[in-house]
């Protein structure tokens, strides 16, 4: 139990780390006072081209993903997790995830959490793995589409814990007596995810918000 509360309070405090911030601020730019002042890989493309938005958003995902890899490989999560440790498995991600949101590091004021949500998809397989690269595909399309960011994040988060539950339905040996954690986390991080775009809710309603490839 110690171990995963350490383990826990890690991915958060690495969760925290406001990687976009700290690029932007590397080149001398504010970049809450660019584009949407967000502090995540589309702003930074905004601020400072699409290569240092590439490794914002590597950055971001490996904060979601080395967390859940490290449960494994100390032995935290076994090869056949239980519901109890599917659970902490799945709380060590989203302490990475709230960092990110809430970052210690910046008054508690942080991004939107998809990136990093990513790479605690990558990272519990196969459960949400084989959800996420649906998910993904559902967030290539509408990103064609639209050509929205947040519109498109906001479809595939949406998506997510209804690719999970079926999933859940038709493949035998995904129990729900087992995953129902994982069904209702997935479902907390696609609300959370939702919200913390409310400002660009608001922008896509009255049509400012920005699309890609669009210069500031």
């Amino acid at each position: 139990m110690m171990n995963s509360m350490i383990l826990i309070a890690g991915a958060y405090l690495l969760g925290s780390i406001p990687f976009g911030f700290l690029i932007a601020r590397a080149h001398g730019v504010n970049l809450r006072a660019v584009g949407s002042g967000n502090i995540g890989a589309t702003n930074v493309s905004r601020a400072l081209g699409k290569k240092w938005a590439y490794v914002c958003f590597l950055l971001d995902v490996l904060k979601g993903l080395t967390p859940m890899l490290l449960a494994r490989l100390l032995g935290v999560v076994s090869e056949q997790p239980n519901t109890q440790e599917l659970l902490i498995w799945i709380l060590v991600g989203c302490a990475a995830v709230c960092g990110h949101i809430f970052p210690i590091y910046l008054n508690f004021k942080g991004g939107k959490g998809v990136a990093t949500s990513l790479g605690i998809v990558l990272g519990l397989w196969p459960y949400f793995t084989l959800c996420g690269i649906a998910a993904f595909l559902i967030w290539t399309a509408a990103l064609w589409l639209w050509r929205y960011v947040s519109l498109a994040s906001m479809i595939a988060a949406i998506s997510f814990p209804v690719i999970f539950a079926t999933l859940t339905a038709v493949f035998d040996d995904w129990r729900f007596s087992q995953l129902w954690p994982l069904l209702i986390i997935a479902t907390v991080m696609a609300i959370l995810v939702v919200l913390r775009h409310h400002e660009n809710i608001k922008r896509l309603l009255n049509g400012s918000e920005q699309k890609i490839g669009r210069k500031i």
